[in-house]
């Protein structure tokens, strides 16, 4: 089973998407993809850890090629936190692909994990409401990741948007 969970910054996604994981799995993965940079990233990583504390959360990273990544050990559940940064990662990291094919890329790495779970849920985000401008590079980005996450809602068992802790439906609310 695919869960896409998805929301503005600090939107409660991520909370959303750990209850839901933790009803279907007791074994689970926190799949992390945010580098950990600067002072806010440490910040942000570490209430992230704090949160899952006590949840039967396994962490490992993945910055970039999710589709050559394979767990230390079978899942029931797999949490992918968060499409957003993995984007990022490997269009503008050394380590990334750049711009060709990231799409492709990343669909096939989320394809990969769903061969280590039974129930895969996955976090991303909601970019796209501001309406303004932005130079070429961020503008791709933005597409790009409106092109992952349509094939990511298309191919889900369940969709949903976090709004102030509340998640809103738009497919699979039974499921959630």
């Amino acid at each position: 089973m695919k869960i896409v969970i998805t929301g503005g910054s600090a939107s409660g996604k991520s909370a959303n998407a750990e209850k839901i994981i933790c009803k279907y799995a007791k074994n689970n993965l926190y799949l992390a993809t945010m580098q950990p940079f600067g002072h806010e990233a440490q910040k942000r990583i570490k209430r992230h850890l704090e949160l899952r504390q006590g949840k039967c959360f396994d962490t490992e990273e993945c910055f970039t090629n999710l589709a050559e990544f394979k767990p230390k050990k079978q899942y029931d559940g797999i949490l992918l936190e968060c499409v957003s940064n993995l984007l990022a990662n490997e269009m503008f990291s050394p380590n990334g692909i750049g711009f060709d094919n990231v799409a492709n890329h990343i669909l096939n790495g989320i394809n990969n994990l769903e061969k280590y779970c039974k129930v895969l849920v996955i976090v991303t985000s909601e970019i796209f409401s501001d309406g303004e401008n932005y130079p070429y590079e961020t503008m791709e980005y933005c597409k790009l990741l409106g092109q992952i996450n349509q094939n990511l809602f298309h191919l889900s068992n369940a969709a949903a948007e976090s709004v102030c802790g509340i998640l809103l439906p738009y497919k699979g609310a039974n499921l959630l």
